[in-house]
Formats: C-alpha cells, sequence, structure tokens
C-alpha cells in the first residue's frame, strides 16, 4: 500500500536557481529538483548517491533529534553547488573533508563546496544537525509523527527531509547503515539486518540496521518507543524481525496473528513473483500511522487493519510491494498503478490461496460495485494526477486492469511476465510503458487497447476485466475475502490524506 502524503517539499528560491556567475567553467549548480511532474522539486541533480551512513540520537521527552549524515555519492556533471531535501536545521557541512558553505529554506539544504566538482568524482558529504522534527511543516502539516513514547519516520512519498538529507527520489536508490541511540528501555526498529546494540556510559542504548540492497528514501524508515521486539528465522533461513507496541491494547493478539505469518505470505508471493528481493522481513505495527505502507524489507501496519480481528490481506499487500514499488520502483510518481495496482491484485491471489474467493469472483464483484456513473471510474490509474496518486480506484480499478492483462494474455504468459518483469527491472526503476512493451513481447500480443481501457480512459469500460457484462450492482455474489479487502484499501486510502 503506501500513503497519501501529497506534500510537495522545498519550493526553490530564485537564490537556489540562479547560476554562479562567471564563464570560464562549465561548472553549473545541481538543480534543485530531479523533474518529476507531480512534485518538480523532490530530488536534485547534479549527483547519483551510493550509501547513506545515519549516526543519530533521538529524545523522546523532547523531540530532539541528532546526530550526523555522512552521505557518499558521486557527481554526473561538473559542479559548483548542489542540493539536498532537507528541512531540519544544520549545523555543519563538509564535502571532501574540507568545510562547505550552506544555505537553507523551503526544505532545500544548498551546498557550495567552495570548489568545483569535476563529473564523475567521488563524493564524501557529511551533515551534522539538530532540530525537532515535528516542528516543521509543510502544506500545515508535520509527517512526522509523535507518539506517547517515541515517533515515528514513515510516510510516502516524503519523509526522508524530517529525518535525514537526502536525494529525495526513488530514482536515487541507495544502501544504507541506520543507527539511533534512545535512553535506555526504548526501542528502535528500521530496516534491514539487525546489527545489534550497544550500552552507552549515559543511559542510552545505540540500535543499528544494515540495509544492503538499494533504497528509496521515502522507504527508510524509524520507529521510535516501547516495542515488544521478536526474532525468528524464515524457512528461506533469512532473519524475521517483528514488533509490537506495546500500546495495541485489544488489537495485540489480532496483530500478532497476522504479522507473524509474513514468511508464509512472502513464501506463497515468491511462487507468482519470483524469488524474494532483500535480505530481511518482518514488520511493525504501531498506532500513529494511520496506513500501512511498504517500508522495505520491514512493512509498518497501523493497528486500525486488525480492529476486526486478524487480516492477512493487508499483509499479502505490504508484501508484494518488496516486488512491486520496492525492488522495482516508479521511474516517476505517476507510474504508481506499477506499486498499486500489483500489490491489491496479489490480496486476489492471496484469497485464492486460502480459498475465500478466486481472482475472477473478486475482479467481478469490484466491477459490479460501482455503477457507471461513479467517479471512481473517472480516475485513471495510468495518470491520476498528484491529488489522486492514491486514490481507491487506483488500487481497485488498477487490480481490475491487472486482472483484465492475466484473463486476456492467459496465465502462464501473465506469470511469466510478472517473473520476467521483477527480474529485468531488480533494484531499480521503471514506467507503464515498459511494463506495457514487455507484455507485449512475452505474450506476443499487441496490448494497446486493453490498456488504454483499463488505465487511461474515464468511464467504466463495457466489458469487464473477465469478459463479461454486468447491469446491476449486486448481480454477483460477494466473495468470503471482499469485505476484509475493501475495508484494507479505505483504510490505506483514508490514512493518506493528509
Amino acid at each position: 500500500m503506501s500513503p497519501r502524503s501529497k506534500l510537495t517539499l522545498g519550493t526553490a528560491t530564485a537564490a537556489t536557481l540562479l547560476l554562479l556567475t562567471g564563464t570560464a567553467s562549465a561548472a553549473q549548480p545541481g538543480s534543485p529538483g530531479i523533474g518529476d511532474p507531480y512534485y518538480p522539486n523532490a530530488g536534485n541533480g547534479g549527483y547519483d548517491v551510493s550509501h547513506y551512513d545515519l549516526r543519530l540520537n533521538y529524545q523522546p521527552a523532547t523531540d530532539l533529534l541528532s546526530g550526523t549524515a555522512t552521505i557518499l555519492a558521486r557527481t554526473t556533471q561538473d559542479l559548483n553547488r548542489f542540493n539536498l531535501d532537507f528541512l531540519l536545521k544544520v549545523g555543519s557541512v563538509r564535502v571532501n573533508n574540507r568545510v562547505a558553505g550552506f544555505t537553507q529554506e523551503g526544505g532545500e539544504l544548498v551546498v557550495d563546496p567552495r570548489g568545483e566538482l569535476r563529473k564523475g568524482s567521488e563524493l564524501t558529504i557529511v551533515v551534522t544537525y539538530s532540530d525537532v522534527p515535528s516542528s516543521h511543516q509543510v502544506g500545515g502539516v508535520s509527517i512526522w509523527k509523535r507518539t506517547p513514547d517515541g515517533a515515528l519516520a514513515i510516510d510516502e512519498p516524503d519523509i526522508a527531509p524530517w529525518w535525514f538529507p537526502s536525494n529525495n527520489h526513488p530514482t536515487d536508490k541507495a544502501t544504507f547503515d541506520v543507527s539511533v541511540a534512545v535512553p535506555d528501555g526504548v526501542e528502535v526498529l528500521s530496516n534491514g539486518l539487525f546489527n545489534g546494540t550497544a550500552k552507552q556510559i549515559n543511559g542510552w542504548t545505540r540500535w543499528r540496521w544494515r540495509s544492503v540492497k538499494p533504497q528509496a528514501p521515502y522507504l527508510a524508515y524509524v520507529a521510535i518507543g516501547q516495542f515488544d521486539v521478536r526474532h525468528s528465522t524464515a524457512p528461506n533461513g533469512q532473519p524475521v524481525v517483528n514488533a509490537y507496541s506495546l500500546n495495541l491494547g485489544a488489537d495485540d493478539s489480532a496483530a500478532k496473528a497476522s504479522i507473524e505469518r509474513t514468511p508464509e505470505v512472502v513464501e506463497f508471493l515468491e511462487e507468482s513473483f519470483g524469488p524474494y528481493p532483500f535480505e530481511a522481513q518482518g514488520g511493525v505495527v504501531a498506532p500513529g500511522i494511520g496506513f500501512a505502507l511498504e517500508n522495505q524489507t520491514r512493512s509498518t501496519y497501523d493497528p486500525a487493519f486488525f480492529r476486526r480481528g486478524a487480516n492477512t490481506y493487508v499483509v499479502a499487500h505490504e508484501n508484494a510491494h518488496q516486488w512491486f514499488g520496492d525492488s522495482v520502483s516508479v521511474h516517476r510518481w505517476r507510474d504508481i498503478w506499477l506499486n498499486e495496482g500489483f500489490a491489491s491484485y496479489a490480496e486476489f491471489l492471496w484469497s485464492e490461496h486460502v480459498g475465500e474467493g478466486t481472482a475472477q469472483e473478486n475482479a467481478q464483484y469490484v466491477y459490479d460495485s460501482h455503477p457507471a456513473t461513479d467517479e471512481f471510474w473517472n480516475v485513471l490509474p495510468g495518470d491520476p494526477g498528484a491529488a489522486d496518486q492514491f486514490h481507491g480506484a487506483v488500487y481497485d480499478r488498477g487490480a481490475l486492469a491487472v486482472h483484465a492483462l492475466r484473463v486476456a494474455v492467459g496465465d502462464e504468459a501473465f506469470f511469466t511476465l510478472l517473473k520476467r518483469w521483477t527480474q529485468a527491472k531488480k533494484y531499480g526503476t521503471a514506467t507503464i510503458e515498459e511494463f506495457i512493451a514487455l507484455a507485449e513481447r512475452v505474450s506476443g500480443q499487441q496490448l494497446d487497447e486493453l490498456f488504454r481501457t483499463w488505465l487511461f480512459t474515464k468511464g467504466k469500460p463495457a466489458v469487464g476485466p473477465g469478459g463479461a457484462t454486468f447491469a446491476t450492482a449486486g448481480a454477483v455474489a460477494e466473495p468470503p475475502s471482499y469485505r476484509k479487502i475493501r475495508e484494507t484499501h479505505e483504510l490505506l486510502a483514508a490514512g493518506h490524506a493528509h
């Protein structure tokens, strides 16, 4: 799934956009945005990050976050200035061990290395900072989520600027080391492999995590607070770390009955999507998130998903994102169907697997549940716009588009396509157009009309995703799984609205 933070960070100031004077050098400032049509100021130009090392301290009582970010990168052009996306107050910046100048405005940290950086140069950027993340807002909202016993740095498409400086766009993935010191008795969860804790002499404990596969900045997270942390091993030998807030109340048991089955769900999804692409598995359940999010290797869930009992459908949804969204990420945010359509369809596949309704039954029921006059059919999963990026139609109509493709090309070609796609685009980014081209090559069919109808044309398609038409709502019996799937999608969509 994915939260819907419709925020766009860092409206670049005129000073940020001005080129440095002088004609003797070809060096130019890196652009303050990567050029995503939905979020023009997200990301930055002129360099590519390979690794983030975040060594931080957090005090839950005051919400003070401080520490050092060390960023390894390489220039992609001759540079005399570059930007990092960041909101917190910076104390110092060094570039290749030299003190650099810097300014901050509108979510942009503008770095002057006080010298030219040639294309292809290796960069070591060190940023020290100290601030209260919850004091910073964009569009009147702070995405940093303070809780009674800690904080949650979890959101989409933006969260990184509230806790570390970055090139904040999925097209610049990197590996991560995350180390956070907190008062004794407080736990810290993050992505990847758990590298243990270290007691400090001041009554604090440092928690260490490492992500060894490329990761988009918005998928890096920390959950800080009082947690029941459980370590186990998946059938494939991978480490599993699950964590449950001690504040779940009556939802605790249902949450555990769901999240503890993560390795089983991953094992099932591998049958359709190919080998699991990452080094660890697990999940975190904490109040205050308001949605669920596919943080790489370890998804996070609000307890509301388990209010009516165990819910393995949201576990299937979020873990499907490990392939569709995390390993293969959007090239631009308008490609969001590649994330949400396939994660939603994974729920249909899970429903078949557990005997609670076939994918065909679920697809037909969704189709029939929305009359032709429903605004649902006017949101285009293939290009919904930033305001509707996480609209319910992106999930449900997106899943119908996936099923329509499956019916059109047949199961053999369909599942071959999914595995070939996740392998070919592994650890990178992709566009809808690239997926369509591969679908046509694998199936040997011309599929423009199918994708145009389901992804890019307003209105209810005359023919359902299984090839049938439905005249009135209620013509198809509700599959046993559908109510849980619908509740899951409603929570996902509602939680995205900030």
